[in-house]
């Protein structure tokens, strides 16, 4: 038994080294994609970020080509900066959070560099359809939030009024913040198909058992989108139902898997 545990905790202690080096150049990449944020200052925040308080936002457009009564022309409030650091701290951060957005597919392709020596050669090809996926799911998600969820979050925030005496003096990082963690959030929550997928792989779950706690699921999915969300329940049903469907997915996906094997 000593034998064994000797030679065992070599080959450990090798992982746990190569799981350090990955994890060092995906950081690495990160930060590289953040100085490139950096420098793209006014695209971010001028053209993307800042995009919401214009009417010229294509959301807007669409809305109000589809009906009068669905058109959102003007967002009643001003952004203001009440802090002498909160501009250059809100730089770093959003260019932090760009930089893991530019950076994503490299820390993918670092994940599937770590796990593909335990891997068959037709696992290897399958595993880079799936990274490829797992890959357009974060998009798909970023996407669908920056263009759908953040918009129709706003215009409630923005709308809700307790009276006529009160005017919406927004602090910029207040805004900032809630788009950036919305936008990120529904990246990764995209995601659940490849955690379910790796969970099946590992068979730590089954179909049966995503079956058997759908509803429980469907639970937990709206509680973690009021979270991510803001507190209107439209904005929650627009985040959760597609999170729904991907679940509804996963379990297709992982069927399939337990009926080849």
């Amino acid at each position: 038994m000593e034998q064994k545990n000797e030679h065992s905790n070599p080959s450990f202690l090798s992982h746990l080294e190569t799981l350090r080096w990955h994890i060092i150049r995906a950081f690495i990449a990160i930060c590289i994609g953040s100085v490139i944020a950096f420098l793209q200052k006014t695209l971010i925040f001028e053209n993307i970020l800042f995009a919401f308080t214009k009417n010229t936002f294509p959301t807007y457009i669409a809305l109000c080509n589809i009906s009068e009564g669905l058109c959102i022309k003007d967002l009643p409030f001003n952004l203001i900066n009440i802090e002498i650091t909160g501009q250059f701290t809100t730089h770093l951060l959003v260019s932090f959070i760009g930089g893991f957005i530019i950076a994503f597919p490299y820390v993918l392709y670092e994940i599937w560099l770590f796990i593909s020596p335990a891997m068959y050669k037709t696992e290897k090809r399958n595993s880079l359809l799936f990274f490829f996926f797992s890959f357009f799911l974060f998009l798909f998600g970023i996407f669908f939030a920056y263009y759908v969820i953040v918009p129709f979050g706003l215009n409630f925030l923005t709308n809700y009024s307790l009276g006529s005496a009160l005017n919406n003096e927004i602090n910029f990082i207040s805004y900032i913040g809630l788009i950036s963690k919305i936008i990120l959030a529904a990246g990764l929550l995209f995601q659940l198909p490849v955690l379910i997928y790796i969970l099946t792989k590992l068979n730590l779950i089954s179909p049966s058992q995503l079956k058997q706690y759908r509803r429980h699921a469907f639970v937990i999915i709206l509680i973690i989108a009021s979270i991510l969300t803001p507190p209107d329940i439209f904005s929650q049903i627009l985040i959760g139902l597609p999170v729904f469907l991907l679940y509804e997915f996963s379990i297709f996906i992982a069927s399939l898997k337990f009926k080849k094997e």
